[in-house]
């Protein structure tokens, strides 16, 4: 299976910079989105052969998710099965159930400048911990997106001056790294140990074109699925967002 992810900071916007031609082209049996910025009624977008999930923030023009699947899964939820109030309703979290595996997409929050949302950070990853955790005791795990987060120095271009910033603080970081050891494994990483290829750069200081980038789009999958993962892509060369599209595929 070809399995792809990107955070298209806008799906309109996306959709004028050529989106479509990467969708078609790549022919995924399952993509997801981060950071759609709409709600469904904005949007008609025909996908033959695609069931299409959405799951939009309460907040109109901001974060948002969806997954396009060729194959009907056997149930789809969305965010995490915990109390009713308990995480904003930002839409951030969709989980389908296949017969041989769960996948789960997701954009998880920003810490945002000087950390001011950090502390919701380390409980959104604690629950995000739980829900994967969980489901991993009844079947395989594929768990994708904007993880917001460069684990180590080698996932970004600038580890030193962005130690304390957002996405690369000790507690982030950590918090990866935990997750990591209760089953997970970063396909790419695992694949390509001394990979140097970023998948977000900031539209400031022309980073783009300088290559001074942030790895921080992932897919990770449960440690026993490991060896099915045939490849672990990031599509630097494809323009559109400020994100570029990832992606794996799996021989179940």
């Amino acid at each position: 299976m070809k399995l792809i992810s990107w955070n298209v900071n806008g799906l309109r916007a996306c959709i004028q910079k050529g989106f479509m031609d990467f969708f078609n082209e790549q022919d995924a049996d399952i993509f997801a989105l981060q950071e759609t910025k709409l709600q469904p009624h904005q949007i008609e977008l025909e996908l033959p052969g695609y069931h299409q999930y959405w799951h939009s923030a309460e907040r109109k023009g901001y974060s948002g998710t969806a997954v396009f699947t060729k194959q009907k899964p056997l149930s789809v939820r969305y965010d995490f099965d915990e109390a009713e109030g308990e995480h904003p309703k930002e839409g951030r979290v969709i989980t389908l159930e296949f017969e041989q595996f769960y996948f789960v997409t997701a954009y998880v929050p920003n810490s945002k400048e000087e950390l001011a949302r950090l502390d919701y950070r380390m409980q959104w990853e604690d629950a995000m911990a739980r829900h994967l955790t969980k489901l991993n005791e009844t079947k395989p795990v594929v768990y994708t997106g904007d993880l917001n987060v460069a684990v180590e120095e080698i996932d970004l271009k600038n580890p030193k001056t962005n130690h304390f910033n957002p996405g690369f603080s000790d507690q982030e970081r950590q918090k990866m790294r935990d997750l990591l050891g209760l089953g997970f494994a970063d396909t790419f990483r695992t694949l390509y140990p001394e990979k140097v290829e970023y998948s977000w750069w900031s539209y400031r200081f022309n980073s783009r074109a300088k290559n001074v980038g942030w790895r921080i789009d992932y897919f990770i999958v449960s440690q026993r699925l490991m060896n099915q993962v045939k490849d672990s892509v990031i599509y630097g060369d494809i323009l559109g967002s400020d994100h570029c599209p990832v992606g794996v595929e799996i021989e179940f």
